[in-house]
């Protein structure tokens, strides 16, 4: 492994910054700077960039960062530092784009069931404004008759479940590797055999789609936010293959 690159240490300590300020701010740090469904209170457009240097817990910024370090550099040191800047941040960007279109869907999917049962959307709103959250993981809130109430608790959910993690851009940037250097052979941890990048990588990503389509979770918490690791995976793979393309057409015809 060749030497960590001042761009990536850079992302790193922003990232350690943000989660100890975390750990003293407390939920006031959740909520300003947490990526949160567009229609709650608590989302500001500032959180679609600031949502990528949050964690959820000290194991997920560990995973995060150890990613960053191992593939990073040597993404970095291919592509220059501004190329990995772009591609680094516009797979957060796809990754939380494409988690808010998939909540939109299921939120609003929820909100008919709640119209089509006689609720009026401010009644809707204001049960969603006054959850209450229990220590013991569960939540009250006012409930109406003929409403499903798997319906209710997708709707809640998705309001006040807010997005954190460099996990999609961290994802473009395992993707983007994979497709420059797709037979160098990584290494995994109770695996004893090396496993080319472009088999460990796609596999992942492949585990990942399983999981956002069939919503069963094989890696990671039960929260994990699948379409938003898909965004930053397919946004670090078309970016990287278009650059690696005309990077063929230009020495072609140099």
């Amino acid at each position: 492994m060749g030497k960590i690159t001042e761009t990536v240490k850079a992302l790193i300590i922003i990232n350690i910054i943000f989660f100890v300020g975390a750990y003293f701010l407390g939920e006031r740090a959740t909520t300003l700077f947490a990526l949160w469904f567009p229609q709650n209170p608590n989302f500001h457009i500032w959180e679609i960039i600031t949502h990528m240097f949050m964690h959820g817990g000290l194991m997920h910024i560990l995973f995060n960062m150890f990613m960053l370090y191992m593939f990073g550099s040597i993404l970095e040191n291919y592509l220059g530092q501004s190329r990995f800047l772009f591609l680094y941040f516009s797979s957060g960007l796809g990754a939380a784009g494409l988690q808010i279109l998939f909540s939109y869907v299921g939120f609003h999917s929820a909100f008919e069931q709640f119209l089509a049962a006689g609720v009026s959307s401010d009644q809707i709103y204001d049960m969603l404004n006054n959850v209450n959250f229990l220590g013991n993981g569960s939540i009250q809130y006012m409930s109406f008759s003929g409403v499903d109430p798997a319906a209710a608790e997708q709707l809640i959910s998705t309001f006040w479940t807010p997005m954190v993690g460099a996990s999609g851009a961290i994802f473009g940037v395992l993707m983007a590797f994979a497709l420059i250097y797709p037979n160098i052979p990584l290494y995994i941890m109770f695996i004893p055999v090396p496993i080319k990048a472009k088999y460990l990588i796609g596999g992942y990503f492949l585990l990942n789609l399983f999981s956002a389509v069939t919503g069963i979770t094989l890696l990671g918490p039960s929260n994990t936010a699948h379409w938003a690791h898909i965004g930053g995976a397919v946004i670090g793979f078309v970016t990287m293959w278009i650059w690696k393309k005309n990077q063929f057409d230009q020495n072609r015809w140099n």
